[in-house]
């Protein structure tokens, strides 16, 4: 009709039914269950358990440095087996091979995964449980940066930067958690988001890598609500500039300056300084952390 302003479709949206989120009732019976309170009698045992890792992890980015620093305190707090997702797993051989060594006991390999290939995740998913058995522990460590004047940013970088670093992780976490839900076992997913998801940056502008980072804050929000039910908690970590080789370079040295004076810290993190989140995270001490986004950087948020 001539001077109509109803959209197509507008009475098949009217008589639409969506679906309703369930939560878990914290039932002995549930997959969040109230654990019985207990005191360790031996100290020692006590301390051990109570950050106890158990299982198998998927690290995606895990053969960068923050990766590679995780994975290793997960090995180290019990580990069993750990599968690297890297898009150049071959370029840090020799530390893989240093963890295979160091942790003699535990099983581990690395696939060359594509994050943004929803097809090679779920070929990487099958076969990550084949050689290990599981996927209890999925830690979101692959992303991209790119700092340009946002108004000659190309469209292709922005796409690209929102496809690896919120889509890509997106992917994973789904792909991972149909495999929990298969497997009955409930787990524990981590993205690392960045305080670039809190606040603006200064002086560099990365207005495509900040919302990318904002993003996964409230996938995160989303994925604990509507999958805790399966005993599944999805947790965040933000850290600060970090001392890696991504932060290094004479055309960056005035940046580094100003990270460091605008810190109360008065200095970039090192990748052990994120570890102990991690490990808290996938951890006996974290079963009820969900939903939880942990900044490791040393205040520099606070302003």
């Amino acid at each position: 009709m001539a001077g109509s302003t109803e959209l197509p479709g507008r009475d098949a949206l009217t008589q639409r039914s969506i679906p309703s989120m369930v939560l878990s009732d914290g039932s002995p019976s549930s997959m969040t269950p109230l654990p019985k309170p207990e005191i360790a009698k031996d100290p020692a045992i006590g301390a051990q358990q109570r950050f106890s890792v158990q299982g198998n992890a998927v690290i995606t980015g895990g053969a960068g440095t923050l990766g590679l620093y995780a994975a290793d305190a997960l090995l180290e707090h019990g580990l069993n087996g750990l599968m690297i997702w890297d898009m150049n797993p071959a370029n840090s051989q020799k530390e893989i091979e240093n963890l295979k060594s160091k942790f003699p006991n535990a099983t581990i390999a690395a696939l060359q995964v594509d994050v943004t290939d929803e097809a090679v995740v779920e070929s990487a998913v099958n076969e990550t449980t084949r050689l290990l058995g599981s996927v209890d522990i999925l830690l979101c460590f692959a992303g991209v940066v790119g700092c340009v004047e946002t108004l000659e940013m190309p469209i292709s970088q922005w796409r690209k930067v929102m496809d690896i670093n919120t889509t890509g992780a997106f992917i994973c976490a789904q792909a991972v958690a149909r495999r929990m839900v298969s497997q009955g076992t409930g787990g524990s997913i981590t993205f690392i988001a960045s305080i670039s998801a809190h606040r603006v940056n200064f002086p560099q502008p990365q207005a495509a890598y900040n919302v990318s980072k904002a993003a996964l804050l409230t996938l995160k929000n989303c994925l604990a609500a509507e999958w805790a039910r399966y005993g599944i908690r999805t947790n965040s970590i933000s850290p600060g500039y970090m001392d890696t080789i991504l932060n290094e370079g004479d055309g960056i040295a005035e940046h580094r300056k100003i990270w460091a004076s605008r810190n109360p810290s008065g200095r970039m993190g090192s990748p052990t300084e994120l570890t102990g989140a991690v490990v808290l995270l996938a951890s006996n001490a974290g079963t009820y952390m969900n939903g939880t986004d942990i900044v490791v950087d040393g205040g520099a948020i606070v302003f």
